[in-house]
């Protein structure tokens, strides 16, 4: 499943995959697989909580950000 949402959420705050990637403490081809639908929950958490937003947002289970 593709959530554009963390892609979106990443490029609207001025952020590179591999500082996203730093921040989860992955390398950046694993978190571009990430963006691309292979994520796992917490993974969601932890980039709900790094923009400030709720994991239904990031999933499309709401539009309230």
């Amino acid at each position: 499943m593709y959530f554009p949402r963390i892609e979106d959420l990443r490029i609207d705050s001025d952020r590179k995959q591999y500082e996203v990637a730093a921040y989860l403490h992955l390398n950046r081809e694993v978190y571009r697989r990430y963006e691309k639908g292979e994520i796992p929950v917490w993974a969601v958490i932890q980039l709900a909580r790094l923009y400030g937003t709720s994991t239904d947002y990031i999933l499309g289970l709401s539009d309230r950000r």
